[in-house]
C-alpha cells in the first residue's frame, strides 16, 4: 500500500511540474490525456485488480515520458536536440522513444491481465496475443491523431510531431512492435515472478497433525 501511495505522488508531482509553463496547454493536454485517463482507470479498479509493482513503476516511468513529451512537445525534447546535433541527425527522435514505450508498458499490463484472468495459457500463444494487442493500441493511437489533425488544423502539428518525415506513423507502429517483443522477451519471466507471489497465488501451508 506504502509503495502504491508513493507511486500516485510521483504521478501527481510529474504532472504538476510538466503543466508548468509547457510549449502551449493545447499540446501538453493531448499528450498527458492518455496518462490522466490511465490513471483514473488504475484507481477505479484498484480494489478489484492490483497489478504487479514492475507493472505500476513501469508505467508510472511510461507517464514521465508523456509527461515531458507534453512539456516541451516530442520535437523540441531539450536532450534530444542535444542528440540531433551531435549524431548527425535531422529530426529530433523523442517521439520514437515514446512509441517504443507505448508497445513496451502496454504489452506488460495485456500480459499480466491475459495470465492472471486466464484468458491464455502461458507460452507462445500469449506472446504473440500480447504483441498483436500491441500493435493494434498504436495503430489506434494513430488513428486518434489523425482525427486530432482533421479536427484541429494546424493546432495539431506539434501533437503530431511528425517534423517533415513522411514514414512517421509506420515508424511510429515498428518502434512500439519492437518496445512489444522487448518486454515480453526482457520482463516476461520478472513478471512471471511477482505474479507467483502475489497473495491469491501463494499456496496454503500444509497443516500439521
Amino acid at each position: 500500500m506504502k509503495n502504491h501511495l508513493l507511486l500516485l505522488l510521483l504521478f501527481v508531482v510529474g504532472l504538476a511540474v510538466s503543466a508548468l509553463h509547457p510549449h502551449d496547454y493545447f499540446t501538453w493536454f493531448l499528450e498527458v490525456v492518455p496518462a490522466i485517463i490511465g490513471a483514473g482507470v488504475l484507481a477505479l479498479t484498484y480494489r478489484r485488480f492490483r497489478f504487479t509493482s514492475l507493472t505500476y513503476w513501469l508505467i508510472l516511468a511510461h507517464c514521465y515520458v508523456l509527461f515531458v513529451g507534453g512539456h516541451y512537445t516530442y520535437a523540441e525534447v531539450p536532450a534530444f536536440n542535444w542528440l540531433r546535433d551531435a549524431l548527425g541527425q535531422s529530426r529530433n527522435n523523442y517521439d520514437k522513444v515514446g512509441h517504443f514505450m507505448q508497445g513496451f508498458v502496454p504489452a506488460l499490463i495485456a500480459r499480466e491481465l491475459y495470465t492472471r484472468l486466464r484468458v491464455v495459457k502461458p507460452g507462445g500463444w500469449l506472446a504473440f496475443l500480447v504483441v498483436c494487442t500491441s500493435m493494434a493500441i498504436s495503430a489506434a493511437y494513430e488513428f486518434l491523431e489523425w482525427g486530432v489533425a482533421l479536427a484541429t488544423g494546424e493546432g495539431a502539428e506539434a501533437f503530431l510531431g511528425t517534423q517533415g518525415y513522411v514514414w512517421d506513423t509506420q515508424s511510429d507502429m515498428l518502434y512500439a512492435t519492437i518496445g512489444a517483443i522487448v518486454a515480453v522477451l526482457v520482463l516476461g519471466r520478472e513478471q512471471d515472478r511477482q505474479v507467483a507471489r502475489l497473495p491469491e497465488n501463494l499456496a496454503p501451508a500444509p497443516s500439521v497433525g
